[in-house]
């Protein structure tokens, strides 16, 4: 086997779709291992409802209960919206060889993603079967890309998560009644126009009463998925959570480590509590030599 993969290569050499270096393996997902391996889940900091990263990393003291400023704010009309990772490098990449390039064996590795994020809701769950339901694509942008990449993930996860036998792929309780314009660069209030009534259910009895799990490829401002949440809702969902492979995160808000030249020892101004006289008192302390931009 190892000599075929050797011929294989040999003759029809290709390369990997996100490093750009040559495949050794036969597979049908031309993407290196070594890529693969290096997408890793978001981890701490992260809001409990909607799943945006905190402003503040002393959030991750309260994590129990740790929401943005956006949830603390606005409840929004889902229970919680979970995603396995952020939507940058790798996993930016893979979903884009599903979405754009037409790439189907990517789907079965973001299913096992979009399988693990469901695995965090489900202590959550009731007894009895949940819905898992993607979020659908016009019948005229269908029939153009010939597949729904958030179905192929749905798909995917759903026979992953089969064991459990709490999920039940749902891909025909939801649809969009007529096509939205593409939502990149738009602003959260032009999305939220955007989709505002493009999403309907087709069958309501089977939808009454029932813990639904709306699915896609990646949350951005939640605007779609919120949008699919209201509809449902209206037509008697008793829950509705959001799972995601991917969702975009603040930028501004990860740490970045400054390296400060080797003369300027690092000293930092911490200020102590406010004294009687209500006038707070500064002091230098020493520190490391790098700074934090939160």
């Amino acid at each position: 086997m190892r000599l075929a993969a050797s011929v294989f290569t040999v003759l029809f050499p290709s390369e990997c779709r996100i490093c750009g270096l040559p495949l050794v393996n036969i597979s049908r997902l031309p993407v290196c291992p070594e890529c693969l391996s290096a997408i890793h889940p978001a981890a701490g900091g992260l809001c409990k409802v909607c799943g945006e990263r905190l402003v503040s990393v002393y959030a991750a003291t309260f994590e129990a209960e740790a929401k943005c400023g956006l949830c603390r704010r606005i409840e929004p009309p889902f229970l919680r919206a979970v995603a396995y990772g952020s939507f940058e490098g790798g996993l930016r990449e893979l979903i884009h060889l599903l979405k754009y390039s037409g790439i189907r064996p990517a789907a079965n590795v973001l299913g096992r993603m979009l399988a693990e994020a469901i695995a965090k809701l489900e202590p959550a769950f009731s007894p009895g079967l949940v819905a898992v339901i993607p979020v659908p694509l016009y019948r005229a942008k269908l029939r153009q890309r010939e597949f729904n990449h958030a179905e192929l993930i749905a798909r995917a996860a759903s026979k992953i998560a089969a064991k459990s036998g709490r999920l039940q792929l749902c891909a025909d309780l939801l649809e969009r009644k007529r096509e939205t314009s593409s939502q990149a660069g738009l602003t959260s209030h032009q999305r939220r126009e955007n989709v505002r009534g493009a999403f309907g259910v087709m069958r309501p009895e089977s939808v009454r009463d029932r813990e639904i799990v709306i699915v896609d490829d990646v949350y951005t401002t939640g605007a779609t998925v919120s949008e699919c949440v209201r509809v449902l809702r209206r037509a008697g969902a008793s829950k509705v959570w959001v799972a995601t492979v991917a969702r975009t995160m603040k930028i501004a808000q990860q740490q970045v480590r400054i390296e400060l030249p080797e003369e300027a020892h690092a000293q930092i101004l911490t200020e102590e509590s406010p004294g009687r006289g209500g006038r707070g008192k500064w002091r230098l302390m020493r520190g490391p030599r790098c700074a934090s931009n939160d």
